[in-house]
């Protein structure tokens, strides 16, 4: 059996003082694939920087105070590579991922654009450059026997029902056509071939959410997007048993503005 979860931290060492460190305490999960850390591991208190029980690989941003990605695994990883050798985005601190037993784990974390602006135009290069990566990642892990599992925020909505107000937001980063039909690429077992696990298991439902703004009520109302995503290759996500959206009870118990998404896959 291995369980994973994945969750953007929104701000680690804010996460750490609402939650985080009880929640890591209590997880099950063999592997934690967090987002926007936006740290420095010499920033972070030290049982959120090497917590007891655990392996770190923090890959923090150039740019202080941004992104950064972390994983965090029951067992030593037999190797760890930052990055996925696209120049622009080596030290943005977006990607990192571990070879353990039989899979490689990978935490995402994708630019957020804002439509007719720069940050829009960085997260079409992003993708335009991470695709091919996918696909090269899986078909080196294939050769090696081994799976591949994608987690991260990858800031885009793939399906209307991945978004409660889609029909707001088809004009906006997030849900533009461009986008959707990019992630049916990553999704299409003759060109990415990665599998929505989360998806695969609950196909007609909506969400579930993992994102609610902290703007209004949204998270009061569910008025969420389903952003955080495990994509796996086909036979990782065959053997998926079971996926849940970590969702907190209150607006009050929430950590971060998304919730951690954890599946388990039997052996």
């Amino acid at each position: 059996m291995l369980s994973v979860t994945s969750v953007n931290v929104n701000g680690l060492r804010a996460a750490a003082k609402k939650g985080f460190v009880e929640w890591l305490a209590q997880t099950a999960a063999d592997v934690v694939c967090l987002q926007e850390v936006r740290a420095e591991p010499e920033q972070l208190p030290a049982a959120v920087r090497a917590p007891e029980g655990w392996h770190v690989v923090h890959a923090p941003a150039a740019a202080k105070g941004r992104a950064g990605v972390s994983l965090l695994t029951r067992r030593e990883p037999d190797a760890v590579r930052i990055g996925f050798g696209t120049a622009e985005f080596e030290d943005s601190g977006r990607y990192a991922e571990v070879d353990l037993p039989g899979v490689t784990v990978a935490s995402l974390y994708l630019p957020s654009g804002e439509v007719g602006t720069e940050r829009q135009a960085e997260k079409e290069r992003f993708t335009a450059a991470f695709l091919p990566y996918l696909v090269e990642l899986r078909a080196r892990a294939a050769a090696d026997g081994r799976e591949v599992l994608v987690c991260g925020d990858w800031n885009i909505a793939h399906r209307e029902a991945d978004l409660k107000n889609w029909r707001s937001n088809t004009k906006n980063s997030g849900f533009l056509p461009e986008e959707r039909a990019w992630l049916d690429r990553v999704l299409d077992p003759a060109d990415g071939g990665y599998v929505d696990v989360v998806r695969a298991l609950h196909p007609e439902v909506a969400g579930p959410y993992s994102w609610w703004s902290y703007r209004g009520r949204a998270f009061d109302n569910d008025s969420g997007w389903r952003i955080d995503y495990q994509m796996a290759s086909a036979g990782l996500a065959g053997r998926a048993l079971k996926a849940t959206v970590e969702r907190a009870a209150s607006h009050d118990l929430r950590w971060s503005d998304h919730a951690p998404v954890t599946v388990v896959y039997g052996s």
